[in-house]
């Protein structure tokens, strides 16, 4: 985090010597605010450039099995631009590599787990292990204790989506 508070100062410098420069280009008709205003826009331009692609950057961190199933675009009242454009804030990360398949009463059955990743002041991951049944579009979290399944939480999952065609798909 404090290399982003660095950079964001680097960029409010660098716009605000821009801004010096033209106005000694002009022989000094622009007015003198217009030095800390660069400024300002400086920072704020790199600030916006790093929420924007905090997704891709931290997708391109990703080993070549994992797999994108879901992301979670937000807007914000005082960021006013993701009204516009929403920015990604959340996204969930299954990897085909830690898959474990089975075939039980002739059921194709998937234990997996789904790595979720949040936008946060300081970058945030979890991790929750799941039982997919592929024949019947289940989905069940397991526990931590002796992987006791809860089906309370029993949930559907529909065929055509990502997540359901990651998992039980046979590549």
């Amino acid at each position: 985090m404090i290399w982003h508070l660095i950079a964001a100062l680097f960029a409010g410098l660098a716009t605000a010597g821009v801004a010096l420069l033209l106005r000694l280009v002009s022989g000094k008709r622009l007015p003198r605010w217009i030095i800390p205003a660069f400024a300002g826009l400086g920072m704020l331009g790199y600030q916006i450039h790093y929420e924007y692609s905090w997704f891709n950057h931290k997708q391109s961190q990703l080993p070549d099995s994992a797999h994108v199933v879901s992301s979670d675009q937000n807007t914000v009242f005082w960021r006013p631009w993701t009204y516009i454009y929403p920015m990604t804030t959340a996204f969930n990360v299954v990897d085909r590599e830690g898959l474990t398949l089975s075939n039980t009463d002739g059921q194709q059955v998937v234990e997996f787990i789904l790595y979720r990743f949040e936008k946060q002041p300081a970058d945030q991951v979890s991790h929750q292990a799941y039982l997919m049944n592929c024949s019947a579009q289940e989905m069940l979290p397991l526990t931590d204790e002796f992987e006791q399944r809860d089906t309370v939480e029993l949930r559907h999952v529909d065929a055509s989506s990502e997540l359901y065609e990651v998992v039980c798909s046979p590549s």
